[in-house]
């Protein structure tokens, strides 16, 4: 009685568990979490101090008695016991239950994962869900739900080529007939672009910048392909702040969207490559119909200025970024909870 109960009233949840950022799904209504990928804890006792906002807010910024960071790196959990926090704090918040219930029902819960983990990365990621209160976990490659997220026809036989990029990984993917035919994962996205402005900073100005100030700049003025196209970008500016390596004092300077081009160019670079390879090792039928389709981007790096546009006239394919492409994992494993069959068919084994 009360197993049909649970499933009555439990609300299945969608996550989109990234390196920067998760975001959470409640099935029929919608993302109701947006928050980053950072806690803070006591040092000692480890007690949960805060998470999301409120944490990254810290990041950096702690005294020796609060440690803040980011329980996953490079789209895999680094810090079991905190991403087990994260998760149960984000389940917890979003998962409603009547009062008169003896027992919280567990709700059902669909989870983006990058395609290039590990078994044991992949068995983390489940473990960590299902400690956290789920009744059942279903793990699913990013690229397919991005893909889904963004209303591809994943189950045709068809070739869709989409890039989902988030702050961790890069994954690459061309999905036909419920599968994924040929994928790369690199470790190349936001973060590496955050830390091609740190370098930037240190190599040029001297400069030490933060990782926080690094990801301001990058969202704000940068940008990669040819700028003269953009000249209302090429005009943005944006200041440094950061320590004098030197003398350890305070220090700022203004740069502008061209000063960062290179740097953040030797990074997507590798991304660029990463679709020239995979569309190369893909079947010559599947190719065709990239080549009419175009290439799909999500994920926040996605809004990286020019991107599209860089990979275009690297790879000779038209490159456009799907509609809201922040939200095309959670979206896509929304709809994975509204459709069992597709469910069953795109969800990874984990033994």
């Amino acid at each position: 009685m009360f197993d049909f109960l649970f499933g009555l009233f439990s609300e299945d949840l969608g996550i989109d568990l990234g390196t920067a950022n998760t975001l959470v799904l409640i099935r029929g209504k919608g993302i109701a979490i947006r928050e980053p990928s950072v806690v803070a804890l006591h040092r000692k006792s480890k007690e949960l101090l805060a998470v999301g906002r409120e944490a990254k807010e810290m990041l950096g910024k702690t005294p020796q008695n609060i440690l803040a960071i980011r329980p996953l790196r490079e789209g895999v959990i680094s810090d079991f016991d905190s991403a087990y926090k994260m998760i149960k704090y984000f389940i917890h918040k979003t998962h409603r239950f009547p009062s008169f219930l003896p027992k919280i029902p567990k709700p059902r819960v669909v989870i983006g994962v990058p395609s290039g983990v590990t078994e044991v990365e992949r068995k983390a990621v489940m473990d960590a869900a299902l400690a956290s209160g789920a009744r059942k976990v279903y793990l699913v490659e990013q690229p397919m739900a991005a893909a889904i997220g963004a209303g591809l026809p994943v189950e045709k036989a068809s070739g869709n080529l989409i890039i989902d990029s988030g702050g961790g990984t890069t994954e690459v993917a061309v999905i036909s007939l419920y599968g994924v035919v040929n994928s790369k994962s690199l470790k190349v996205a936001g973060d590496r672009l955050d830390s091609a402005i740190i370098d930037f900073a240190r190599e040029k100005y001297n400069l030490l910048l933060g990782q926080t100030s690094a990801e301001e700049v990058k969202i704000n003025i940068g940008a990669v392909g040819d700028l003269a196209k953009m000249p209302e970008v090429n005009e943005k500016r944006a200041t440094l702040r950061g320590r004098d390596l030197e003398t350890g004092l305070p220090r700022s300077f203004e740069v502008s969207a061209s000063d960062l081009k290179e740097s953040l160019e030797k990074e997507v670079i590798h991304i660029a490559k990463a679709v020239k390879e995979t569309i190369e090792e893909t079947p010559p039928e599947l190719v065709s119909d990239v080549i009419k389709k175009g290439i799909f981007l999500a994920g926040g790096t996605s809004l990286l200025t020019g991107l599209p546009e860089f990979i275009e006239n690297y790879t000779g394919v038209k490159c456009q970024v799907c509609k809201d492409p922040l939200t095309a994992v959670v979206r896509g494993a929304g709809i994975l909870l509204e459709e069992e069959k597709l469910l069953k068919r795109v969800a990874i084994a984990v033994s």
